[in-house]
């Protein structure tokens, strides 16, 4: 069904394949429309031969995924150029090396939607589906996308245990989805954002958070693989 400029999103789907070709067709957040388009008219030189996608980026992955990795949102040029969340860009070079380090992912390099990346138990998704300009999405936006989110975990819901949140702007975006899809009240006060913070309730999927895979955090250190690996290890634990 999708949405027309500056319509909220809405949904019928009882299938992720549906929910993710609806996803691709949203406009419901002009700004973001603006900024996507654009980057996908001018691109970035080592990529001017390229198409790029240029349009909202669905979540990847397992249908079944007992894990759900949740991000802040598609890089301008990079998913927002490939079509796929993480893939293309620096921060899914470190994520997707990670992955594949501790088994849930069967390369450790992604670069375009065809490289035959398959991830194993694991969904990708962004809080906010358009790659915004500064990497810094509205809270406006941020309600308006999580629509798509929820319904996402809402499909996911019978086999999700555990939510990786990479960073503190996915971390804050999961409790609101959490309590409408699971019409469980978020925890007062809502439990703080750190790296290897876990909170876990007995109606709702474990939630463990992790520095996100930026450059910024990866090369100055403050996320190294080791951590990540961690994090990932004490996912794969949680969702058994």
């Amino acid at each position: 069904m999708g949405t027309h400029a500056g319509s909220l999103p809405h949904s019928s789907v009882t299938e992720l394949a549906d929910l993710d070709a609806e996803i691709s067709e949203c406009r419901a957040c002009p700004r973001l429309v603006a900024w996507r388009e654009q980057v996908a008219r001018e691109k970035r030189a080592a990529f001017r031969d390229q198409e790029y996608w240029g349009r909202p980026v669905p979540g990847f992955g397992d249908e079944k995924a007992r894990i759900l990795i949740l991000g802040l949102a598609p890089a301008a040029h990079g998913g927002n150029r490939t079509g796929r969340i993480f893939t293309g860009d620096r921060s899914g070079d470190v994520l997707f090396a990670s992955l594949h380090r501790v088994g849930l992912a069967n390369q450790a390099l992604s670069v375009s939607i065809d490289d035959g990346l398959r991830v194993t138990g694991v969904r990708l998704a962004a809080s906010v589906r358009c790659a915004p300009p500064d990497n810094k999405p509205t809270p406006q936006e941020r309600e308006t996308c999580s629509f798509w989110l929820e319904q996402e975990v809402a499909l996911l819901r019978p086999t999700v245990r555990v939510v990786v949140a990479l960073g503190a702007f996915a971390w804050a975006a999961w409790w609101p989805v959490a309590a409408r899809v699971y019409g469980v009240a978020p925890p007062r006060p809502r439990p703080a954002f750190g790296h290897g913070a876990l909170w876990t309730g007995t109606d709702l999927p474990a939630l463990l958070g992790s520095y996100h895979v930026s450059q910024q955090n990866t090369f100055t250190g403050r996320l190294t693989p080791d951590m990540l690996d961690a994090i990932f290890m004490e996912a794969k634990r949680l969702a058994r």
